[in-house]
């Protein structure tokens, strides 16, 4: 793989029911355009597009890379009771299949957080990461992971802690996740999830939590979410994403991150880890 720059590790399509709005043969066809010679599709706690997605992506010259966000409960937490409908109920944690082992891990975790789950409310755990690890990369979830929500609400002993935890599950496949999207909680827990990379020698990495693939399809996405949600465009406490939650270039992403470059290059290093398509 020649260097692209950046490669986004981090993305919803349509399979991302009622959440993402990027059809996978637009992905690759995005993908083309910004010249990255692969991009993961990471959908929410499901794999219904990894099969298609795959044919796309190999037949335009594109590694398709094979992951899913998955909501992760904490131990002894049956439900997150969140102050507002806008607030998800787990922690988010990103998984990359590495090789054909990892990819039939992702479909156990995936299989298990339906097939256990109660009122729809599907999810894992970290001990079901544990059993089912080998052969994929975690991301640790931005602000929405399990380290940046606890730095947010001042658990800084208990988030040590879990990224410990997940370092040692994941033994050199645990990136810290680092975003820039123009949010409050991504510029609260920052400096705090640094800390923790520095301090523990975790290699950093960017991501672009893409939803759409331009600017200009922001306010439908809203639109999306607010059908899904049974909301209101007008309503201020409900889901939502930024502007920026698209599909960025190399150089976008590059300027946004010029004060971690190494971020951005593990993006590129993930990528070359990642050899295995259905």
């Amino acid at each position: 793989m020649t260097d692209p720059g950046f490669i986004h590790l981090r993305v919803h399509s349509a399979y991302s029911l009622s959440e993402g709005a990027i059809k996978l043969p637009n992905l690759v066809q995005l993908a083309t355009e910004k010249k990255m010679p692969a991009v993961a599709v990471t959908d929410t706690n499901n794999l219904f597009g990894a099969l298609e997605f795959s044919l796309a992506a190999s037949k335009a010259g594109i590694q398709p890379i094979i992951g899913s966000q998955f909501d992760v409960a904490r131990e002894g937490e049956a439900k997150r009771q969140g102050g507002n409908s806008n607030a998800r109920r787990h922690d988010q944690l990103v998984l990359l299949a590495q090789n054909q082992t990892g990819y039939a891990n992702l479909l156990k975790i995936s299989s298990d957080a339906f097939l256990t789950t109660e009122h729809g409310d599907a999810h894992s755990t970290v001990a079901k990461l544990a059993e089912c690890s080998e052969g994929l990369i975690c991301l640790s979830g931005g602000p929405d992971g399990p380290l940046g929500r606890m730095i947010g609400d001042g658990q800084l002993l208990a988030a040590e802690v879990m990224c410990d935890r997940l370092n040692d599950i994941f033994a050199g496949r645990f990136y810290i996740e680092i975003q820039r999207h123009g949010l409050a909680s991504e510029r609260q827990t920052e400096a705090g999830l640094l800390d923790l990379a520095y301090s523990r020698k975790i290699p950093l990495i960017a991501t672009n939590d893409a939803y759409f693939a331009t600017q200009e399809m922001y306010e439908a996405h809203d639109a999306l979410l607010c059908i899904a949600d049974g909301r209101y465009v007008s309503e201020s406490d409900r889901r939502r994403v930024t502007e920026q939650h698209y599909f960025r270039s190399a150089d976008e992403m590059r300027e946004l991150f010029f004060d971690l470059p190494e971020a951005i290059d593990n993006t590129v290093v993930v990528a070359r880890r990642c050899a295995f398509m259905p």
